[in-house]
């Protein structure tokens, strides 16, 4: 069969162009057995009275026979697509078909030759002529059925007329025969150019559709990507019951995936990432997108009910949590996950995704590892959050903005040592703000770098009227670290002053180094060199505090105000953050216990050799006007005199 095949020229592994071939086929040779019945008939009826009824009636029937049944099969296969693996086999077929059906046409017409007169005869070459010229056009993307009509027809047609020894039929047929070699030249190349034409169509939908999975596909995890993940949700929301059926739209991000990532190296963090991928993939029901980074974007098309929705976030949030068991890797990640249901949530693809975000900030702020379900609650502090917005762009900060010192005690003098600067805003408008509700709004509006421009020159204005050994401490946000220009502003506004850099604490928060790590660890390495002192806030929160201790030019650390909750009645608690003590001891840097508020505290941290706290215990934050009081009353008259700068 493969010898066959190859002698005929079908190429097996050409399924495209076999394809192409066949569909083509179905079009023209309908047309061509219409024409052979045709012109068997005419032939026929100019012999009608000269030849044999078996010649002229009886043949012709039977061919006629034949021909329309394989007429009408190319008619029912005309609209029906043919399995790959039966191409080859029906172009094989009509092939074969092809040749015994022109050896019969051939000799029925040769056999009528001899009965006829001249101009009888005249039709017999017609009918030859022009029945091999209509199988070439018409197999013309056929190039094995054209060329085998011909090699049957013209050889025995050109041969005959040769034997006949009449100098006219000589004539004839040496011209039939150069006019066929001419038309097969013509035949052979526009079946290659055919051929040619279709592997570029092929290669062309090949990269059009290659360039349409990578538009639409995570490189990484071959998961849909973002933009796939939108259009998902824009073809859900043009369906005609969109405004009635309910879908869910997730956002799910990694907890802790950043630490993961900076412990065993980016090989190992992508390792991670195709793993939750998959695990993601292979739940049913679930439509999972790669929007960036260690978010995926969901989509549940289903009418759940609120408690339906949050059973299968848990149950995602389960298969997530999982231990990372891979060569070289165990980690344990969880994963938080914000659901938004729309159209209660909203009736556009970037609202809903805006809704499940926001409900995935709440998420990772206060539930991590489980599902928050956006709310009207949730739509409530979008409203007060945009409040807040425009109230802060449209506000005079210089005038609205104050600060508020609390001190660190230094326990064995009972002296502070240092007041940290606390900022608050109370607008016009709406009145007092909590901090965190402003700053984070700063940071979205891209207003921080403005406000802590302000608030810095603030805390070195007050600065100046305090003793010699009092220290100032003052938070910097991940933009203002993250920032060149800010860092150099920072630098300029120390120099400007006048206060000696070595008496200031430049505080930084984990969150703050987790976006860009190499771009913060530069900045305060540059704050560093000019003699400010670095300390590590809200320290223990995080998944890899340990790590910027040691990665970090740090000169003080913080210990976040949570560890105090329990201190006094869980022994653990207590061996903790003696080990974060000891930490702390070994490394040479200081420690900082924030939040303590009773005298069992101060007594438990003491024993455990913590000599510098902060808290309600000591003082609440305090104006400016009060920390001469507060100094005043705490150091006694110990000849600690004011500064005179400036």
């Amino acid at each position: 069969m493969h010898r066959l095949l190859t002698f005929i020229g079908l190429d097996s592994g050409e399924t495209d162009v076999l394809r192409a071939q066949l569909e083509t086929s179905t079009k023209q040779i309908p047309v061509l057995y219409f024409l052979l019945i045709v012109n068997c008939w005419a032939l026929s009826s100019s012999f009608m009275n000269l030849a044999p009824l078996w010649l002229t009636i009886t043949l012709p029937a039977l061919l006629t026979v034949l021909s329309g049944a394989r007429f009408v099969f190319w008619l029912r296969v005309r609209h029906r697509r043919v399995p790959d693996d039966r191409i080859l086999k029906q172009l094989l077929g009509t092939v074969v078909i092809a040749a015994v059906l022109s050896a019969c046409f051939v000799t029925w017409a040769l056999a009528l030759f001899p009965y006829g007169d001249v101009r009888a005869q005249d039709h017999v070459t017609f009918f030859i002529g022009i029945t091999v010229v209509s199988c070439i056009f018409s197999l013309l993307h056929f190039l094995q059925a054209a060329l085998t009509v011909t090699a049957v027809v013209i050889p025995a047609y050109v041969i005959y007329l040769l034997r006949t020894g009449d100098p006219t039929l000589h004539a004839i047929a040496i011209n039939q025969f150069l006019v066929t070699i001419a038309m097969v030249n013509i035949l052979i190349v526009g079946s290659r150019d055919f051929a040619q034409r279709v592997r570029s169509q092929v290669e062309a939908t090949r990269l059009s559709e290659e360039n349409a999975r990578l538009a639409n596909r995570d490189s990484l995890t071959d998961l849909p990507n973002r933009r796939q993940f939108f259009s998902t949700l824009e073809a859900l929301l043009d369906r005609p019951d969109a405004g009635r059926r309910r879908f869910i739209v997730g956002v799910a991000d990694l907890d802790g995936f950043k630490a993961v990532n900076d412990r065993y190296g980016h090989s190992a963090g992508d390792q991670i990432l195709v793993e939750a991928s998959r695990r993601l993939a292979e739940i049913e029901g679930l439509f999972v997108a790669r929007l960036g980074g260690d978010e995926f974007g969901l989509v549940i098309d289903a009418e759940l009910g609120d408690e339906a929705i949050m059973d299968e976030g848990r149950r995602i949030c389960e298969c997530l949590a999982l231990p990372y068991d891979m060569p070289g890797i165990y980690a344990r990640i969880a994963g938080s996950i914000g659901f938004a249901a729309a159209p209660d949530a909203g009736r556009s693809a970037e609202v809903l995704y805006e809704r499940a975000d926001y409900a995935l900030y709440h998420a990772k702020a206060s539930e991590r590892g489980k599902p928050v379900l956006f709310s009207e609650h949730h739509e409530r502090q979008i409203r007060q959050r945009s409040i807040v917005e425009q109230c802060l762009l449209g506000a005079d900060l210089e005038r609205e903005l104050e600060l508020r010192f609390q001190p660190m005690i230094d326990i064995t003098t009972n002296r502070p040592i240092a007041f940290e600067a606390l900022a608050r805003w109370t607008s016009p408008e709406i009145g007092s703000v909590p901090p965190d509700v402003f700053i984070a709004a700063a940071e979205r509006i891209d207003l921080i770098g403005t406000m802590t421009h302000v608030l810095f020159a603030k805390a070195l204005e007050a600065m100046r009227q305090w003793p010699d050994d009092i220290r100032l401490s003052f938070n910097l946000s991940a933009r203002d670290i993250s920032s060149t220009e800010m860092v150099l502003k920072i630098i300029d506004m120390l120099q400007r002053s006048g206060l000696p850099p070595s008496q200031i604490d430049l505080e930084v928060t984990e969150t703050s180094l987790v976006a860009d790590f190499d771009s913060a660890r530069q900045s305060l390495q540059a704050l560093k060199l000019m003699g400010v002192r670095i300390a590590l806030d809200d320290f223990g929160i995080g998944y890899s505090s340990l790590s910027y201790v040691h990665r970090l030019p740090l000169d003080k650390v913080k210990v976040d105000r949570s560890f105090m909750r329990d201190l006094e009645t869980r022994t653990e608690s207590r061996k903790l953050l003696k080990s974060v003590i000891d930490l702390c001891r070994s490394l040479d840097i200081g420690c900082v216990a924030e939040g303590v508020e009773t005298a069992d505290q101060v007594a438990i941290l003491t024993s455990l050799g913590c000599t510098t706290m902060q808290g309600y215990y000591f003082a609440r934050p305090m104006t400016g006007t009060e920390v001469h009081a507060f100094i005043a009353a705490t150091c006694n008259d110990r000849g600690a005199g004011l500064r005179s700068w400036g």
